[in-house]
């Protein structure tokens, strides 16, 4: 080969080229990332009080969507989830109707899921029995270990007190807010299917300063 020869070297990319190239590689990272959300790692955004003051408005957290689906939840977890259809207007049963402040928290599962998205604590699972007192939980007759939970504003409030216990069905977790008397959550639409849970919350990304897991 003589001195001269460029046998060997690289020719050149042309634009055309340079830019097909790019425009391929940001797709397969599109993908990339979609797959992970879709499959693996979902970020949420906190969008009410209900859960302080462990997660703030605003505060973002990531979920754990492959861990959802080798493992059950379990008792203390922060999940991600689909409420019962009429959770907003805080419906109960597979016939709607409002449970009674006081009485029993509602232990009939809805039939149909909604398609917006909470996040609350898992208190109490399949074939559990619990009593809610001035917002704690009592399952199976222990008192919930919640020094993570702003208590109710008042004791007696009757959103914080259904005394009278009920039994979590098979298949079905209760779900409750840390923020005992602010949280639309199980006690009055009931318990959810383990098939509408989406993940677990396993840490906290945003802001900087709360940075870390949950």
């Amino acid at each position: 080969m003589s001195p001269g020869s460029k046998r060997g070297k690289s020719e050149p990319k042309s634009l055309g080229a340079t830019v097909l190239e790019l425009v391929v590689i940001v797709a397969v990272a599109l993908l990339l990332a979609l797959g992970i959300q879709a499959f693996v790692v979902k970020p949420y955004r906190i969008p009410s009080g209900s859960m302080e003051p462990t997660l703030a408005i605003g505060q973002r957290v990531l979920v754990d969507r492959l861990g959802n689906s080798l493992t059950e939840p379990h008792v203390g977890e922060i999940a991600v989830f689909h409420p019962p259809e009429g959770a907003e207007q805080e419906m109960c049963g597979p016939v709607p109707h409002m449970v009674t402040l006081g009485g029993e928290a509602c232990s009939q599962p809805v039939p149909k899921e909604a398609s917006v998205n909470f996040i609350k604590r898992v208190v109490a699972g399949p074939g559990d029995t619990i009593s809610i007192v001035e917002g704690h939980v009592i399952r199976n007759g222990v008192r919930e270990q919640d020094s993570y939970i702003r208590p109710c504003a008042q004791a007696s409030s009757p959103e914080c007190n259904f005394p009278k216990p009920i039994k979590i069905p098979a298949g079905h977790w209760f779900m409750m807010g840390d923020n005992r008397g602010e949280s639309d959550d199980s006690r009055f639409w009931g318990p959810v299917p383990r098939s509408w849970i989406i993940g677990g919350a396993f840490a906290t990304y945003w802001p900087i300063s709360r940075i870390g897991t949950l």
